[in-house]
This record gives C-alpha cells, sequence and structure tokens, in this order.
C-alpha cells in the first residue's frame, strides 16, 4: 500500500512540474504585456518590466518563479489589482467557488446514484424509456441553459430567489447555481451507476445470491451497489474538477465572486501571474482528483494496488 502511494505521489509531482512549466511557457510567449495603457510610454514599460523582473532571461524567472511557489509566494497582480498578492485574491475568491462546486457534486452525485440504481433495478419499460430521455436531455443542455431558465421563472417572473448571490446569505443566493451546475452532474452519474448496476445485476454471483434466498435488500447494498460504484468514483472526481473550472459563465451570470470572473479578467488585462497561479490550482486540483481516485481504488479493490506492485 505504502509503496503504490509512493509512486502515484512522485508521478503527481513530475506531472504538476510538468504543467507548471508549460504554462509558464505558454504565458511567456502570448502576445501582449500586462502593461498595455496607452498612457505609459516606452521608457515607462521598460521600468515595469525591470522592476518586476520581465526582462530576466526566462529560464531564470522560472526558476526564480518557482522558489517562489515552493515557499507559498505567487507573486503579485500587475494590472487587475496593483502590487496584491495573487494568494490574496484566492483567498477571497477560491473558497466560494470550492463550496458551490463541492456542493453541487454532492447533490448531484447522490440524486444521480439513486435515480441510476432506481432505473437499473426497474423492469418497466415505461420507466425506462422516460430515464433515457431525461439523461439524455440532461447531458445535452448546457448548465448555463438551466440557469436561464431558473434565472426568469424562479428568479424574475415569481421571486422566489434571488436573482444575485449574495455573500452575506450564501445559502438562498446560491440555490440557483447550485441547480444549474448539479442537474449535468445528476444525468452523468445515474447514466454511469445504471450501466454499471445493469452489468452487475446480470452476474453470476448476484444470481446466485438470489437462489440462495438472499433478501433483495442486502442483494443491493452488498452485491449490487458496491460492486457498481467504483467505476463511477471516477467519473465523480473528474466532475468536480469540471464544475470548478467550468462554473465561470454562471458565476457571471449570477455574480458569483469566483475565480471564473477572476480568470476572464486576468486574462483580459494579460495579468501573467494571476492567470499562472489560477491555471495551476486547477491542474493541481485535477490531479489531486486523480491521486483521490487512485487510493480509493486500493481501499475499495486491494486487486488494484497488487497488480501494480
Amino acid at each position: 500500500m505504502r509503496k503504490y502511494l509512493c509512486k502515484r505521489l512522485l508521478l503527481s509531482i513530475i506531472t504538476l512540474f510538468v504543467i507548471l512549466l508549460v504554462l509558464f511557457l505558454l504565458l511567456s510567449f502570448m502576445p501582449g504585456s500586462p502593461f498595455n495603457s496607452q498612457k505609459l510610454s516606452p521608457e515607462q514599460v521598460a521600468v515595469l518590466n525591470a522592476k518586476y523582473g520581465l526582462d530576466r532571461p526566462l529560464p531564470e524567472r522560472f526558476v526564480k518563479y518557482v522558489g517562489n511557489m515552493l515557499q507559498g509566494d505567487l507573486g503579485v497582480s500587475y494590472s487587475l489589482s496593483s502590487n496584491t498578492p495573487v494568494s490574496t485574491l484566492l483567498k477571497n475568491r477560491l473558497p466560494v467557488t470550492i463550496t458551490i462546486g463541492v456542493v453541487s457534486l454532492i447533490i448531484g452525485a447522490v440524486i444521480g446514484i439513486f435515480v441510476g440504481m432506481s432505473a437499473a433495478l426497474s423492469r418497466s419499460r415505461i420507466v425506462k424509456v422516460i430515464y433515457n430521455i431525461l439523461t439524455i436531455v440532461g447531458i445535452a443542455i448546457p448548465s448555463y441553459l438551466i440557469a436561464i431558465f431558473l434565472s426568469y421563472f424562479a428568479g424574475y417572473k415569481q421571486a422566489w430567489l434571488p436573482l444575485l448571490f449574495d455573500i452575506n446569505h450564501p445559502i438562498v443566493t446560491s440555490i440557483m447555481p447550485v441547480v444549474s451546475m448539479s442537474a449535468i452532474v445528476v444525468a452523468v452519474v445515474s447514466r454511469f451507476t445504471c450501466e454499471e448496476a445493469g452489468r452487475v445485476i446480470a452476474s453470476d454471483y448476484v444470481l446466485l445470491a438470489r437462489c440462495q434466498g438472499v433478501s433483495k435488500l442486502t442483494v443491493i447494498t452488498r452485491y449490487i451497489l458496491p460492486n457498481s460504484i467504483m467505476p463511477v468514483i471516477t467519473i465523480i472526481a473528474m466532475l468536480l474538477v469540471g464544475l470548478m473550472t467550468g462554473s465561470l459563465v454562471i458565476e457571471q451570470m449570477f455574480a458569483i465572486p469566483g475565480t471564473g470572473a477572476l480568470l476572464t479578467q486576468a486574462i483580459s488585462a494579460n495579468d501573467y501571474n494571476v492567470i499562472l497561479a489560477l491555471s495551476f490550482v486547477y491542474s493541481a486540483m485535477y490531479i489531486i482528483a486523480i491521486l483521490a481516485v487512485d487510493v480509493l481504488y486500493c481501499l475499495i479493490d486491494p486487486r488494484v494496488r497488487l497488480s501494480d506492485d
């Protein structure tokens, strides 16, 4: 177990380093500059570049950036919030994005597993047809369209819920964003759960358990659910990262002060440090999610780590 986890952790660290290098190179060769204001003369731009070390050779800048990052220093914002540490900007916005993303994932995953298991266990042809239609529609419709629908009917027409996010009332004002983002999770998770549960239900060991008189509830909780959930774990982990990186439009629609709006502003202003930090954070979330899936696979099925040793 320890050897398996060490190998996965080392691979994750190497992957993150390569991602950071690629991101740094891409931003360095990106056209434009953080100091694009027409009010600045070429001499003033040169002074600013020297002040922030942007005139130094690329390898030197990368080594210095990595060294500062290891000490928790992500640099400062060049143009969005001049000389404000990027870590301060992230500290104020990242928890909002993570909270809404995690809540959307949990709600969507729980409902999706329940719906998928129910559809797999149902023998009604009508139920399966309705289920297939709803899941296909749920996967096909973008979350921002659901957000528009909710904003118009639940927010504007009926005035049941606030139209904009309010940090002082996060629960009520997060309902529409969470529902919009969790809809795709319900559709995807239920689809995978139904397919995996259907495969397990048709297996020989489930048939044997039923022939031996094991109760239906025991068969579901002891055999069907545990053996159906492993492939779904991978999907759930990837959906979590997708929710946090793909929530940009939702954050803009509901005025959520998260990282989506910050990234959009940073790209428009060529604020290299903010773009690099956010891109690296998103990449780290993805790698951590994959690592967490590997660990869960180890805990659920020891054959995974035994085959890797």
